[in-house]
């Protein structure tokens, strides 16, 4: 059988091709103290073979250091609003459980969304009531942060109308403002490295990762007009309630952990959303309101670095170690994941 020189150049560029892949192939390391993949490193997946991507709708790869499996996965960098950990719209979240509900609170205040023995995470939020209304309309236009002795914040600017080519975001660390250069791939660690912030696109995109405790992406979106006729906002002239869309990836929180969203991933939790209507409610204002952005002061609030030292609640490790037999798509129950 004759085999021709064009056959031979091809296949050998094939080998060459194929070596170049693995030789640049990506790798990823646990460095979760308290996961079982913990100092595990693994290659990036072909589909997301980087760690990184100036391109913000680009999946990048992370190692899952939940997953009993210590996968190297494939992730969006923008929040999943459809995804366990969301907060977005006219504040709708999905708990560590699964379960889409709820929470409107009240415009110009502030709640206590995760509350744990070493991380506390505020939401102040934004909106208005039109005449008539029952309620606010609101969304979570700040986050305050605490951990250990750091106080973080980010937040959504105000804006009368709203325009891509402006970057909304505004930050403060340990009460100072913080600037951080716009383009993507820009990135700002204090120096004990307590905090990282990175941009995933030239403006209003970052995620914001504590080391082996929460990783957070944030989007700021405007309400638009087509929001606004589909739900009768009535949104007013001078303002298009630039707010937050977020995600939160959490790491070893405790079986205590409280807050609007944290609660949902106790153990125990039994979510008092009502199931089977189109927006399931829940309330319990006065348990979660706390002072300011960055206090811990709420009736349910367990915040108390002093304690972290003690160990004496054993972390929630492998919370979403599950025998999945198949995939909820619909927010409703488990959420199963590759």
């Amino acid at each position: 059988m004759k085999i021709s020189i064009s056959s031979c150049i091809w296949v050998f560029l094939l080998f060459f091709v194929s070596g170049v892949v693995q030789v640049k192939a990506y790798y990823v390391e646990c460095t979760n103290k308290e996961s079982r993949c913990y100092q595990k490193t693994l290659a990036c997946p072909s589909e997301c073979p980087y760690t990184y991507s100036e391109d913000p709708k680009a999946k990048v790869c992370y190692i899952n250091c939940n997953s009993p499996q210590c996968k190297a996965e494939c992730k969006h960098r923008k929040p999943n609003c459809n995804g366990p950990g969301a907060a977005c719209y006219d504040p709708r979240f999905i708990g560590g459980d699964g379960v889409v509900f709820y929470f409107h609170g009240k415009s110009n205040e502030h709640f206590s969304l995760v509350s744990d023995r070493n991380l506390q995470i505020n939401g102040r939020f934004t909106g208005h009531r039109p005449a008539g209304r029952p309620r606010d309309f609101t969304w979570i236009q700040a986050l305050g942060i605490l951990f250990k002795s750091h106080s973080f914040s980010v937040e959504a600017t105000k804006a009368a109308t709203w325009d891509d080519e402006i970057d909304h975001l505004k930050f403060t660390y340990n009460g100072d403002d913080l600037v951080i250069p716009e383009g993507p791939l820009a990135v700002w660690n204090p120096p004990d490295q307590s905090v990282k912030v990175e941009r995933i696109s030239s403006k209003n995109s970052v995620v914001v990762t504590f080391p082996n405790v929460v990783e957070i992406s944030v989007n700021v979106v405007p309400v638009t007009k087509e929001d606004d006729r589909i739900h009768s906002y009535r949104v007013p002239s001078h303002d298009c309630f630039a707010h937050l869309e977020v995600q939160f990836r959490f790491y070893g929180l405790s079986p205590k952990v409280s807050g609007v969203l944290g609660r949902t991933y106790q153990p125990d939790f039994e979510n008092p959303a009502r199931q089977g209507v189109a927006m399931p409610v829940v309330g319990g204002e006065d348990e979660y309101r706390t002072t300011s952005l960055l206090s811990a002061d709420c009736r349910s609030c367990v915040f108390n670095p002093g304690r972290v030292a003690e160990q004496e609640d054993s972390p929630l490790i492998g919370y979403n170690i599950l025998d999945c037999t198949h995939q909820s798509g619909s927010g409703n129950g488990i959420v199963c994941r590759k």
